[in-house]
């Protein structure tokens, strides 16, 4: 049962991931040797992007300050090329389009909700939306969470 758990998991964590390297690599010839990198797609990029700015706004918020402003960058979820298995579904589009809308939240000042709340509304709908279309980088976006005290 272990080893059949095990190779589930892997195969849901293999199907997020573009399944023909091959296609998305380029080679780069370094005197005589040939090197193969591979090239993630438009929307993977963005997505670490998106994290590492979520990191760096978590850190502020814990610092007490948020000095920075919504990304427009994050607009591109909407047209980023996605990998070659992949395909933008109804739940992508109004996932999407509610992150984006949490997101901007965490930079508007007079609300109700707290700092932290608003942050953590946006992660919740990467999560959310991750829970329908590519469960693998969920422990990671949980990482992005602020514990309320």
């Amino acid at each position: 049962m272990k080893t059949f758990i095990s190779f589930f998991l892997a195969l849901c964590v293999l199907s997020c991931t573009s399944t023909s390297k091959e296609e998305k690599t380029v080679k780069i010839i370094d005197g005589s040797t040939l090197y193969e990198v591979y090239q993630p797609s438009e929307m993977s990029s963005l997505m670490k992007g998106m994290y590492a700015y979520n990191e760096k706004v978590k850190k502020d918020i814990t610092k007490g300050t948020l000095s920075t402003e919504f990304p427009d960058e994050f607009l591109k979820i909407h047209t980023a090329e996605l990998s070659d298995t992949k395909t933008r579904t109804d739940n992508f589009q109004l996932y999407s389009g509610k992150y984006i809308e949490a997101q901007r939240l965490v930079f508007v000042e007079d609300t109700v909700s707290t700092l932290v709340k608003r942050h953590n509304d946006a992660i919740d709908m990467c999560i959310a939306c991750h829970k329908t279309e590519c469960t693998g980088p969920i422990p990671k976006i949980k990482k992005l969470l602020i514990s309320e005290e």
